[in-house]
């Protein structure tokens, strides 16, 4: 009767469980890509192998239980040994029939899945660079109509919401929505390349079936083709450090013709960003532009007062990097100076340079010469940074 108690007990909390769940399904999310299909058919074949494998290994053993159980009056055989080559033989069937199913009848479709997935360049109609940093994505498009379009996505849900004892509404895409998507057009293949400034990343869409590490200093290689036009969204899945539930992907599906009008508006978008660098802002500009790109780009390590997580992001109040001289007296930036290490980096800060452009470097320099509780009193100008560039 115990055992029965104990058994109910355990059903009882399960069922209770369930309530728990955000959300629970049985399958995998509706593929979206030919890859995420075939892989989805190879998981589905498998998983009917396996069952069957133990439906039929349990029907085996609960056979051999009832019907040697000491209640019939069973009597084990002790007067002498099995033969040798019989146990052999026994142990050589399930061997034989486990190879056959492994290297055959799961073997072949995983293998076809295999080459599927290092297909890259196969008719491949376009290219995409993806760079993972902490905690952002920057995409890059490579070739075609897009050439020269590159931007960062991040994370835009409201940091308030992030914290803890928020009571208010979060967002429907709570942690999974970015102020800039990545853009993709429906039916077209493409190759994606990966890579890292940092740690190791793994840009992934549940939907699309492809999965592949960033590593820094590499460039390793994935692709997609999506059939169905829409909105798509995953994470890096690779844990990344504390911000890791930070770095959500989003990715717009479009028909081709939408895809061509917003490569047309983003190109002018950035073209209107790059003429910024050449005419000269006023400070009050500087500071309301420079704290839209800090709370964007940089609140994540340094945090949105200024405070920094030390040792490993320090603060940026009352620092003396914020509040140092930036050029010498030949006109040249200093090294180690705030715009030094904002455009080349330094340990696990990246280089901003290869992500932002001259207007958003001074900007954000400006507002963190001027705010967060540092009173420095000076400015940069985009056409300072664009100088230093060279």
């Amino acid at each position: 009767m115990q055992v029965f108690k104990k058994i109910g007990l355990g059903l009882a909390a399960m069922l209770a469980s369930l309530n728990a769940c955000a959300e629970y399904a049985w399958n995998f999310p509706l593929p979206a890509t030919p890859m995420a299909t075939d892989t989805l058919h190879v998981h589905n074949k498998f998983m009917l192998i396996a069952m069957a494998i133990f439906v039929v290994v349990l029907v085996i053993m609960i056979y051999a239980i009832f019907s040697h159980r000491k209640s019939k009056n069973f009597k084990p055989v002790t007067d002498k040994a099995p033969s040798t080559a019989v146990e052999i033989f026994w142990t050589l069937i399930p061997f034989a029939i486990l190879l056959l199913i492994d290297f055959v009848i799961m073997g072949i479709p995983a293998y076809h899945s295999v080459l599927m997935m290092e297909d890259t360049r196969d008719k491949a109609t376009m290219v995409i660079k993806i760079t993972g940093s902490q905690w952002r994505w920057q995409y890059e498009y490579m070739d075609g109509d897009a050439q020269g379009i590159k931007f960062i996505s991040n994370l835009s849900t409201p940091k308030e919401q992030t914290e803890k004892g928020y009571q208010g509404v979060k967002n429907e895409h709570y942690l999974l929505e970015v102020d800039n998507h990545l853009v993709l057009p429906v039916g077209e293949k493409v190759r994606v390349l990966m890579t890292s400034t940092d740690v190791l990343h793994n840009w992934w869409v549940p939907q699309f079936g492809s999965s592949r590490v960033a590593v820094p200093g590499f460039i390793r290689e994935t692709w997609v083709q999506i059939e169905k036009a829409g909105t798509y969204r995953g994470q890096c899945k690779e844990l990344c450090g504390k911000g890791h539930g930070y770095m959500p992907v989003v990715v717009d599906a479009l028909p081709m013709a939408e895809y061509k009008a917003w490569v047309a508006t983003k190109k002018e978008e950035l073209a209107k960003a790059s003429a910024g660098a050449d005419k000269v802002w006023t400070k009050e500009d500087l500071i309301a532009n420079g704290k839209l790109v800090y709370e964007k780009n940089c609140a994540v390590c340094h945090q949105i007062t200024g405070a920094g997580l030390p040792p490993a992001f320090p603060p940026l109040t009352g620092s003396k990097i914020a509040n140092g001289p930036i050029f010498g007296a030949d006109g040249k930036y200093l090294k180690d100076s705030h715009l030094d290490r904002v455009l080349n980096g330094v340990r696990v800060m990246p280089a901003w340079k290869a992500m932002l452009n001259d207007t958003e470097i001074a900007s954000v320099i400006t507002y963190e010469r001027n705010a967060l509780g540092n009173s420095v009193g000076d400015m940069l100008q985009p056409s300072q940074v664009k100088e230093a560039r060279q």
